[in-house]
C-alpha cells in the first residue's frame, strides 16, 4: 500500500504557524495595555496629590503631571482600540483552538489521546488494509454525502470512521474516480475528504481522540462567517488540484505502461520493434512497405549505398518487419551473407 502522503495539508500546518505568531501578539498587547493602566493610575495618584497640596512648587508641577495624565489616557485607549482589534480578527481566523474552546468547546468533554509508540509502515499498512476490508461499504457512503447534517450523524452512527485510515481511503477514492473521468463524483468525494482532514486536525491540535471532537468541527463550520467558509473552500480545491495532478501522471504511467507491453508483443526475432524500424527507414523503403511490393524494395535497396542497405536489411529481419524467404537453399544463404540482394517470401507490415 502507497503511504498517502501528497502534502496537501501545508498550508494547513502554515496556518498553524501563523497562528502562534497572531497569538504571542496578542499577548504581547494585553501586557502592553496593563502597563499603560498602571503607569496611568500612578500619574493619577500624582495628579491627586499635587492638587490637594497648596505649596507653590506643587502647584507648578500640577499642569505638567495633568498632562501626562492625558497623554496616558489616549496611549491607553490606543492599547485597547488595538487589542480590540486582534480579537475581532481572532474570531475570524479560520482555525482557532482557543476560540473553539471559548465557544463552549471544553477540552474536558473529550478524552485525550494517550501516548503511544510510532507505527511502522508495515504496521500503518496493515492497519489500513484491515479497516478498509471491514469497512469500506461505510467509508464510500460518507463519500458520498454532503450535508453538514447528514455528514455529523452518520459519523455519530459510525465513529470509527473517524480516524487517518478514512482519510486516506477518501483520497485513494477521488484520484480512481478522475482517473476514470467521473469528475462530478469525484468533487463530492473531495468535499467529505476534506471534512475528514479537517477533523483530524482539530483533533491534532486540541490532543484528543478524534471520535471526540468531529461534533466541533460541525458546530463551528455551520456557524462560521464568509472568511472561514472561504478557508475551508480554499482547501477544498487546493486538493482537487492535487488529485487532478495525481490523476494525470497514473494515466501517463498506464500509457506507458501499455506502449511497453504492446511493444514487447511487437517483438521480432531480432529483439527490435517494427514500428521503431519502420520510422527509421528512408521514405522510399516505407513506400515500399505500404504498399507491399518486393519488387520495389530490391530495385530501392539496388540503388542505395551497399553497406546502407545490408544495414537496413538487417534491422527489417531482426524486427520481423520482413520475413525471409525459409526455402531459400543454402547457396542463396551464402549470397545473403555475402551481401547480394535477399529475395523475400513475404512482407510483414506492422498496422500503424
Amino acid at each position: 500500500m502507497t503511504t498517502i502522503d501528497y502534502s496537501v495539508w501545508d498550508h494547513i500546518e502554515a496556518r498553524v504557524e501563523r497562528m502562534e505568531v497572531f497569538m504571542k501578539k496578542g499577548e504581547e498587547l494585553e501586557k502592553s495595555l496593563m502597563e499603560s493602566r498602571r503607569k496611568l493610575a500612578e500619574a493619577q495618584r500624582r495628579v491627586q496629590e499635587l492638587v490637594s497640596a497648596s505649596t507653590p512648587e506643587a502647584k507648578a508641577n500640577l499642569a505638567k503631571a495633568q498632562e501626562e495624565e492625558k497623554r496616558l489616557k489616549k496611549q491607553e485607549r490606543s492599547w485597547e482600540k488595538k487589542l480590540q482589534e486582534h480579537r475581532i480578527e481572532e474570531k475570524k481566523m479560520p482555525w482557532n483552538v482557543d476560540t473553539l474552546s471559548k465557544e463552549g468547546f471544553s477540552k474536558s468533554v473529550v478524552n485525550v489521546k494517550p501516548e503511544k509508540e510510532e507505527e511502522t509502515e508495515e504496521e500503518k499498512e496493515e492497519k489500513h488494509k484491515t479497516f478498509v476490508e471491514k469497512y469500506e461499504k461505510q467509508i464510500k457512503h460518507f463519500g458520498m454525502l454532503r450535508r453538514w447534517d447528514d455528514s455529523q450523524k452518520y459519523l455519530s452512527d459510525y465513529p470509527h470512521l473517524v480516524c487517518e485510515e478514512t482519510a486516506n481511503y477518501l483520497v485513494i477514492m477521488c484520484i480512481d474516480l478522475e482517473v476514470e473521468e467521473k469528475h462530478a463524483l469525484m468533487e463530492q468525494v473531495a468535499h467529505q475528504t476534506i471534512v475528514m482532514q479537517f477533523i483530524l486536525e482539530l483533533s491534532k491540535s486540541l490532543k484528543v481522540d478524534p471520535r471526540g471532537c468531529f461534533r466541533q468541527f460541525f458546530a463551528k463550520i455551520k456557524t462560521a462567517d464568509q472568511q472561514y467558509q472561504d478557508a475551508f473552500n480554499d482547501e477544498l480545491e487546493s486538493f482537487k488540484e492535487r488529485v487532478h495532478g495525481r490523476a494525470k501522471i497514473r494515466i501517463e504511467k498506464a500509457l506507458k505502461e501499455y506502449e511497453e507491453e504492446e511493444r514487447q508483443k511487437r517483438m521480432g526475432p531480432g529483439g527490435l520493434d517494427p514500428v521503431e524500424v519502420y520510422e527509421s527507414l528512408p521514405a522510399e523503403m516505407q513506400k515500399c512497405f505500404d504498399d507491399k511490393d518486393i519488387q520495389m524494395l530490391q530495385d530501392a535497396i539496388s540503388r542505395m549505398d551497399p553497406t546502407e542497405a545490408k544495414h537496413h536489411m538487417k534491422r527489417c529481419i531482426e524486427s520481423g518487419l520482413w520475413v525471409p524467404n525459409a526455402r531459400a537453399d543454402e547457396e542463396g544463404e551464402k549470397d545473403k551473407e555475402e551481401g547480394d540482394e535477399p529475395q523475400y517470401e513475404e512482407v510483414k507490415k506492422e498496422e500503424q
